[in-house]
């Protein structure tokens, strides 16, 4: 009987023969046992099925393409792999099938970038080589599970404050804009975080606002699950402070009482921010002036005496 190892070198000696078939079958046979755990996935990437499977991301034949990048993924699973799949120069071939490959090929890409972009020293790394715009783009074209996976590697990677910029000129913020807006929700809270990492910078909190969010984001605050309603107070509260013509859009589209409950319902975070969003209306109701003028002014207390 072939022991794992005996059958892992045999697998890589095929890969490596030039043979077009061979080089399939043991691809797949590779995707198929780094699913297992993490001890085959470490054995299989210590046998040197890296850089072999790397090559493979770039041949003309879209299954051994596709068995190439989902095996990739698999063994990125590990986190002792993930180093030495970014060291051999994975990530340009990875890219490559996402933006040119079959859709099961690129949105096994884009899980593939997910799972080594939650390394944060990988993170810059992969948004310098060009991930995001392919990212982008799936968001619109990829199945459900495509755009969960791309979704994903989007959070992950604009955690790094050098991604944002990437994500908002790469057309991002229309993208989630209307994910947002589609029946099925099933990938809100991911879409609500990725606009969440965005509204702190510069660029994005220009985009979100120009994007019509307000509307938008006063829906998710009244249909939507408790931690969706507490991610689209915290991106409201970012593009309102100290803009009085959205905080009377936002009042004008009936946010008061849903702001009111979640201030006494909602988690210690997400009551802080509907306080200070109910502030920020109290004061430009009464006022007309600007949060930051008034931020030291306890917020609950204030909208308690109105």
């Amino acid at each position: 009987m072939m022991t794992r190892n005996s059958k892992i070198e045999t697998l890589l000696h095929k890969l490596s023969s030039g043979n077009p078939e061979d080089q399939q079958s043991a691809a797949g046979e590779i995707r198929l046992l780094a699913r297992q755990n993490n001890g085959v996935r470490l054995a299989i990437a210590e046998a040197g099925a890296i850089p072999l499977l790397i090559s493979l991301l770039s041949v003309p034949d879209s299954v051994t393409q596709e068995h190439a990048v989902t095996a990739l993924h698999n063994l990125s699973i590990c986190e002792a792999s993930k180093g030495s799949i970014i060291s051999s120069g994975a990530v340009p071939g990875i890219i490559q099938v996402l933006k040119k490959g079959s859709m099961e090929s690129r949105e096994n890409a884009a899980a593939a970038l997910f799972s080594l972009s939650v390394l944060n020293e990988n993170k810059a790394i992969i948004g310098d080589l060009g991930a995001i715009p392919p990212l982008v783009t799936l968001l619109t074209e990829g199945t459900p599970r495509g755009k969960k996976d791309a979704t994903t590697a989007l959070f992950y990677l604009c955690i790094s404050q050098g991604n944002r910029g990437k994500a908002v000129r790469a057309g991002v913020v229309p993208t989630l804009m209307r994910l947002i807006k589609e029946p099925e929700h099933d990938i809100l809270d991911e879409t609500l975080a990725i606009l969440g990492l965005l509204v702190s910078h510069t660029e994005g909190k220009a985009a979100i606002g120009a994007a019509g969010a307000v509307p938008v984001l006063v829906e998710v605050i009244g249909s939507g699950s408790h931690p969706s309603k507490e991610k689209a107070v915290a991106v409201l509260l970012e593009i309102c402070g100290g803009d009085r013509q959205c905080l009377v859009e936002a009042e004008k589209l009936g946010v008061v009482g849903q702001l009111v409950d979640l201030a006494q319902n909602g988690t210690e975070r997400g009551k802080l921010k509907a306080a200070l969003l109910l502030e920020l209306m109290n004061i430009s109701m009464e006022q007309g002036g600007s949060y930051k003028q008034r931020r030291t002014q306890n917020s609950s207390e204030k909208w308690a005496k109105t």
